[in-house]
């Protein structure tokens, strides 16, 4: 799997080449700043990009910014952003385009090497992973005409951990439930948004958590 990798720390970006490519990764680009970012997505089109969110000149939220046009310049390239803070408006922007393919993870709650690299081939293959911080700070600002209104508590609670990149059996362990009623619930969410079979399952999956995290 190809990646370009993208934070101003030397340090951090360093540490992050040595992990994957100890991993089997193949990192085809470092780079520090936005603009970097941009070229770097358009030149080699990597599997997916780790992203900071705060790089130079204003160590804002430039990272999130150069990430969104990066997928207007190679729609649907697949970003993972990796970092300290919660940046809700761009973070909404880089949703927008309901691709899927986009996670968001805080450095300092990522306490499992294993998940991590998961999280980074979930967003490679198209689906998405999003710390819970990140999901409720996104859901501070629902809309009125809101459309998750249909679901019951219990499938918004199935949706969220979905929208961690939970899989069915950890989401059934979290809620103490079976396998067979996770499968249900997941099965009303998508009766409930539209989504049909023929969409395929795993973009159906894909299709609710953007709902979810743009609702």
């Amino acid at each position: 799997m190809r990646v370009v990798v993208a934070d101003d720390a030397v340090l951090i970006r360093e540490g992050l080449v040595r992990l994957l490519e100890e991993f089997g990764f193949e990192v085809v680009a470092t780079v520090g700043d936005g603009e970097a970012l941009i070229e770097a997505i358009a030149t080699h089109k990597p599997d997916v990009s780790v992203v900071d969110v705060r790089m130079p000149p204003s160590f804002t939220d430039e990272g999130l910014r150069s990430a969104v046009e990066a997928r207007r310049r190679v729609p649907g390239a697949p970003v993972l952003i990796l970092s300290q803070y919660v940046e809700v408006s761009y973070a909404d922007d880089l949703l927008a385009d309901a691709r899927g393919a986009v996670g968001y993870l805080l450095k300092d709650r990522v306490v499992d090497v294993d998940e991590f690299l998961e999280g980074l081939r979930r967003v490679a293959a198209g689906g998405t992973v999003f710390d819970p911080q990140v999901v409720s700070q996104l859901m501070v600002r629902r809309r009125k005409d809101d459309p998750l209104a249909q679901l019951t508590p219990r499938e918004r609670e199935v949706l969220g951990l979905m929208a961690e990149g939970k899989s069915n059996p950890a989401i059934g362990r979290q809620l103490v439930i079976s396998d067979g009623a996770v499968e249900k619930h997941i099965r009303s969410i998508f009766a409930k948004l539209g989504l049909y079979a023929e969409d395929g399952d795993q973009h159906r999956r894909v299709l609710a958590v953007l709902a979810y995290l743009r609702s």
